[in-house]
């Protein structure tokens, strides 16, 4: 299961897992938005399914439909977020709230509804994927930072829980993504970031290691940090 699947990093994510031959669950807000973006995809081993994070029923039916289809569950990748400006100083306690129900209270919730089912199939992976942005503060828009912060707390919680079970936790860490997320960044060109392609290979290689070699976090540059 893959959330925010319709483009960025998780449409990147849906196509490489496919292309290594795995089966698909697709969620995105936008269901036909996110057929159109896998279209090349379609067959037995996708399904495209309603996910939004701020609707708990979306992510029990979307799991009820991955179940009802493919009779288990092996990996959730928690990709879906969202930013704002929202900093310190400045900014609408609405704009605050609705972060944390994007960006953490979404994962929490559908980690907790996946987690039995992970349980059961013995090697059980969950990938979040979070920011260098939970690792240290470099800007003002504190909201995001804060949520990703709060992501890699839930990354080590899913672990610390899940171990005995065979579940693996990682939180993917990447810098700068060329996607529309960071379409308007001048610190650094598009083409010097990372491309969503390679992360993706990121994730399907947390998914793919063995119980006996799991990465709990994964830090990802395209620039020079001197803090990490």
């Amino acid at each position: 299961m893959i959330s925010g699947a319709s483009r960025g990093i998780g449409m990147a994510i849906a196509k490489t897992l496919h292309a290594k031959g795995y089966v698909i669950s697709a969620g995105a807000r936008d269901v036909d938005a996110l057929q159109a973006a896998l279209s090349l995809l379609a067959g037995e081993r996708l399904i495209c399914a309603r996910y939004d994070a701020v609707d708990r029923n979306s992510h029990t039916d979307w799991l009820a439909a991955t179940l009802d289809r493919f009779g288990r569950l092996d990996a959730l990748v928690n990709n879906a977020g969202a930013s704002n400006s929202f900093s310190i100083e400045a900014g609408d306690e609405a704009d605050l709230d609705l972060l944390w129900a994007i960006n953490v209270k979404g994962p929490l919730f559908l980690t907790r509804a996946c987690l039995p089912h992970l349980r059961e199939s013995g090697s059980g992976r969950v990938v979040n994927v979070a920011s260098l942005s939970g690792k240290r503060v470099r800007n003002d828009n504190i909201a995001y930072s804060m949520t990703k912060h709060a992501l890699l707390a839930l990354t080590h919680g899913t672990r610390r829980i899940g171990w005995a079970d065979g579940v693996r936790a990682t939180a993917l860490c990447p810098g700068f993504v060329a996607t529309d997320l960071t379409a308007n960044v001048t610190k650094i060109r598009h083409d010097e970031m990372i491309d969503a392609a390679d992360l993706a290979e990121l994730a399907a290689t947390a998914i793919a290691l063995p119980n006996t070699a799991a990465m709990a976090e994964m830090l990802v540059n395209c620039r020079f940090e001197d803090t990490l």
